[in-house]
């Protein structure tokens, strides 16, 4: 589909014309049948750990497997990090941290992304602050996403950096102007104060080569996250995707949303950017919901999140030439999905608009095979205090006590790979 709103450029039509027309004569078959990454060869997953490294994931995956340990020990580690107790910090960092994060500063990063990039493995930045209240925590967050950024012009394996907008304003301004504008000259400055800050982490990201991911959050302030990053897109977008909105696709509007989203991008003459997610506060949304007497806006099964999920998958690989997108997903279904679409319409693999992406210390059957087969693939990955990942990581393994059988996949997984090496 051409872009209406844009004169054709002869020589990108003719540079994808011979793109296509190589990967059509070596296509990805072997007996007519498309190859495609391995998703279970734990070699090739796990062979950036050590044995260490190995046998000590085995143990946390573990632990975390038991639901109720997970939330009597989130309960007691957010105790004792806002209490101060010296002991505290130091067994979240030894344990949960490590598997997690990257490091507590940017430059503890270094040697993480290092290894990733040895295995063709990309690095997405996140400094994990979030929830924040106060004007000198929404500066203090801007200024580290800028570093981060200007951090990530030096590395070519750090193509992205992620922000939270929940880090550069308060969620009470978020849910206020939520849909409307905003009725208060005092509202209006604040959220003024809001863009500025983005725009000068999106102009940064524009000049360095970088790009920007902004994470989707609850659904009772999405609207203004949106509003603001449109106006990102908008801006700065015009002849590459340097900004990305997320869509959170366990909410039943966000299929419609995405498809809406492009259509806005072309008839302004911008390239979309969007990163897919099934989303991460599900619990969080019903019950709220169910509090106040509304629909809920989650999907009500996983059978309903995972096809409108592959349906923006879909969408996104059929639009790639004039839309960017992120695959974010553990599931090996929606991963597979791509992977056979690219083959199947004879794109070249590496294409910079379409990636996939898992979280740092999970998935790894997902992220290291797919980079193997020579797909775009990075890992997020959150760095910062413990004290300002730690809700970040309370996710983390609550999600992973709880949801799809994730833990009992990474454990079997692991267990294999141990096997294989034959560590006993």
């Amino acid at each position: 589909m051409k872009d209406e709103g844009k004169p054709v450029d002869p020589k990108r039509e003719q540079l994808e014309a011979l793109i296509k027309e190589a990967v059509r004569q070596f296509p990805d078959r072997q007996n007519g049948r498309l190859i495609l990454p391995d998703f279970t060869n734990t070699e090739i997953a796990f062979r950036y750990k050590s044995d260490k490294d190995l046998r000590k994931a085995y143990r946390l995956f573990r632990l975390m497997n038991n639901p109720w340990l997970v939330s009597l020990g989130s309960a007691l580690a957010v105790t004792a990090v806002k209490w101060g107790l010296p002991f505290a910090e130091r067994l979240v960092e030894n344990t949960v941290f490590r598997q997690f994060c990257g490091g507590t500063s940017l430059e503890e990063t270094s040697r993480t992304i290092e290894r990733l990039y040895r295995y063709q493995v990309l690095t997405i930045l996140d400094y994990g602050a979030e929830g924040k209240e106060t004007e000198a925590d929404f500066e203090k967050t801007m200024r580290e996403t800028v570093r981060a950024v200007q951090f990530a012009a030096t590395h070519e394996s750090v193509p992205v950096v992620s922000s939270k907008i929940s880090g550069l304003a308060s969620n009470a301004l978020l849910e206020e102007v939520q849909g409307k504008e905003p009725e208060s000259e005092a509202l209006r400055e604040e959220l003024l104060a809001v863009e500025k800050r983005l725009d000068k982490i999106c102009a940064m990201a524009a000049e360095q080569g970088v790009a920007i991911f902004f994470d989707a959050e609850e659904s009772w302030y999405q609207d203004t996250i949106n509003f603001l990053v449109n106006r990102m897109m908008a801006r700065y977008n015009k002849e590459r995707a340097v900004v990305y909105n997320t869509f959170q696709l366990y909410r039943t509007d966000q299929l419609d949303y995405l498809k809406a989203s492009y259509e806005k991008a072309r008839k302004e003459g911008y390239i979309l950017g969007a990163k897919l997610v099934r989303g991460a506060y599900m619990d969080k949304e019903r019950e709220r919901a169910r509090q106040l007497g509304y629909p809920s806006p989650i999907h009500p099964t996983k059978e309903a999140t995972d096809k409108a999920y592959n349906e923006a998958v879909e969408f996104c690989v059929e639009h790639y030439t004039d839309m960017a997108s992120a695959n974010a997903s553990h599931n090996e279904e929606s991963n597979r999905l791509q992977a056979e679409l690219i083959a199947e319409k004879g794109i070249v693999k590496n294409h910079p608009h379409l990636n996939f992406c898992q979280l740092y210390g999970m998935s790894d059957h997902l992220t290291f095979n797919l980079a193997q087969a020579g797909y775009n693939v990075a890992k997020y990955l959150p760095y910062g205090p413990v004290k300002e990942v730690l809700p970040y990581l309370i996710r983390r393994a609550e999600e992973n006590s709880s949801i799809m059988g994730d833990m009992s996949r990474e454990l079997a997984l692991i267990k294999e790979e141990i096997k294989r090496r034959k560590l006993g």
